[in-house]
């Protein structure tokens, strides 16, 4: 039996009501409930393609479907609450992303994400700084393959999934120091390069990408729980 480790109170950027929803829905789905199952999907899955896109570029989808294999496989077996569940459920993402990359024998690429790909998991009323987070285009993905990978993992599990550090840190196999590092390095090193961009770009303001805007949840299609083995 998978028993997640309890997350802490800052474990989701959108507050404790979607935890709260998920919990809910995890609860129904473990006891055979689709409806259950279908919720917890829709509210997950936006991040996990998010994250997965920062690692896998356009393979993401089918990473994420693979995933979903192994989820649905072993939800029974999951204890934990919400946030535990989007760590449980990015995990597993993680590795099977990192077995293509084994395979293909290269590093994360880049990826052609739209900015409606990316739901982000933080609250509507954000500030100037969270909204720098929203990591919304394929031009901030791109920064993000360029940086080192455990500043890009850091960054994506922090921002797009919406860990808190702790759980962040038990994904990576790092302290929460080292994650809490590699994000404030790798956002500084992204906030740096786009800037320059823009400054090349436009005449806007030095250190405001236009490009960066926090995004508004877009429920994806939901397969049954039948599809997902088919």
């Amino acid at each position: 039996m998978y028993q997640q480790q309890p997350a802490s109170g800052h474990g989701s950027r959108d507050g404790g009501a979607h935890d709260r929803e998920l919990e809910e829905a995890v609860r129904r789905a473990q006891q055979g409930d689709e409806d259950g199952f279908t919720l917890a999907y829709r509210l997950v899955n936006p991040l996990l393609i998010g994250y997965l896109r920062g690692l896998v570029g356009d393979e993401a989808e089918d990473v994420c479907a693979t995933a979903w294999l192994e989820i649905a496989r072993d939800l029974g077996r999951f204890r934990g609450d919400g946030a535990g569940f989007r760590a449980w459920t990015v995990s597993i993402a993680r590795h099977r992303a990192l077995d293509l990359l084994r395979r293909q024998k290269v590093r994360p690429r880049k990826s052609s994400t739209e900015l409606d790909d990316l739901p982000h998991p933080a609250s509507p009323d954000l500030t100037d700084d969270q909204a720098f987070q929203a990591l919304a285009t394929e031009r901030v993905l791109a920064q993000l393959a360029e940086l080192p990978r455990s500043q890009a993992e850091a960054v994506l599990l922090t921002t797009i999934v919406g860990l808190d550090n702790p759980s962040a840190a038990r994904i990576l196999g790092k302290r929460p120091g080292a994650v809490r590092m590699a994000v404030s390095r790798g956002l500084a090193t992204l906030r740096q390069r786009l800037s320059l961009r823009d400054r090349e770009i436009t005449d806007g303001e030095p250190g405001s990408p236009s490009d960066l805007h926090p995004l508004a949840r877009q429920p994806p299609v939901v397969p049954t729980p039948g599809g997902l083995d088919d």
